[in-house]
């Protein structure tokens, strides 16, 4: 999926569209582009790469996860210590006019954006379950992008504005998640979950975390999610499986990025949650 979609690229700094351009790039031996600024927004995914941003005079060196948002006027560039190593990152622009238009609608659209305009916060970092998150919305909205289907239009502004409120919801999320007398023990234990799906989890492991007792942790998931806690990680690993290989990855490598350890363990619990195989929900969700 990820080689149908990469582009070829090329020094180009402006914009041939009037609302957005969106690009896959994968590369060795990248030629570097000089320290630049546009008249649009940058929106730009760090994939891979030995890799350091440098912006307004300031310098990041990145991390897989890393999303970077460049309003106009701010000067930048991209600077690699290895050119050897892959370089792979998406690249999102837009115009102006198009973010009006999108917050002319929902204002939480242009809510990172605007603040890097405002604080000059250009780096956020994501943990792997949400940058696959990320992966497989920017995908899906390159092949719409690059298909000719009915609803095209529609659909591509639907997966925009689904990419920028996931970024904004998980942003605002995690800054607020050190509030913990805001949150209730369950969505505080969620969390946990959720950041720490690749590492080993078990009913024990979380009553230690949170000083709580196994009765009560049983309690608590039966009582808010309706599951036992094996069953809710379980589904939450597979959903991020499902993710990851939706953005491109091969389904040898999910299973055990995200906590299974066997892979006749993880397509047994696969076919009985989604009732197919994964190179069956590949090929559907292809269709």
């Amino acid at each position: 999926m990820a080689k149908r979609q990469t582009s070829q690229f090329n020094t180009r700094q402006y914009m041939l569209s009037e609302d957005y351009e969106v690009f896959y790039y994968s590369d060795t031996h990248f030629r570097s582009v000089g320290s630049h600024s546009h008249d649009y927004y940058e929106l730009y995914f760090f994939e891979a790469g030995a890799v350091t941003m440098e912006i307004d005079g300031r310098d990041y060196p990145l991390k897989t996860g890393d999303v970077i948002l460049i309003p106009p006027g701010v000067s930048h560039r991209a600077v690699l210590s290895d050119p050897e190593k892959p370089y792979r990152r998406f690249v999102f622009w837009q115009s102006r006019p198009f973010l009006e238009a999108l917050e002319a609608r929902s204002p939480d659209c242009g809510y990172l954006l605007r603040r890097a305009e405002s604080r000059g916060r250009y780096v956020y970092r994501f943990d792997p379950v949400a940058f696959n998150a990320i992966r497989t919305r920017l995908f899906t909205l390159l092949d719409e992008i690059h298909a000719d289907r009915f609803g095209k239009a529609t659909a591509i502004d639907l997966i925009i504005t689904d990419l920028l409120l996931f970024l904004a919801r998980t942003v605002y999320e995690q800054e607020h998640q050190n509030k913990k007398d805001q949150l209730s023990r369950y969505e505080a234990i969620t969390q946990y979950v959720d950041q720490h799906l690749d590492e080993l989890l078990s009913l024990d492991a979380l009553a230690k975390q949170f000083y709580l007792s196994k009765y009560y942790l049983v309690h608590l998931f039966r009582e808010n999610a309706g599951l036992s806690v094996h069953q809710y990680i379980l589904k939450r690993r597979l959903a991020a499986c499902c993710d990851a290989m939706l953005g491109g990855a091969a389904v040898g490598e999910v299973y055990r990025q995200w906590g299974f350890y066997d892979y006749s363990a993880f397509y047994r619990a696969f076919r009985k949650e989604y009732g197919m195989s994964p190179s069956a929900y590949l090929e559907l969700h292809r269709l």
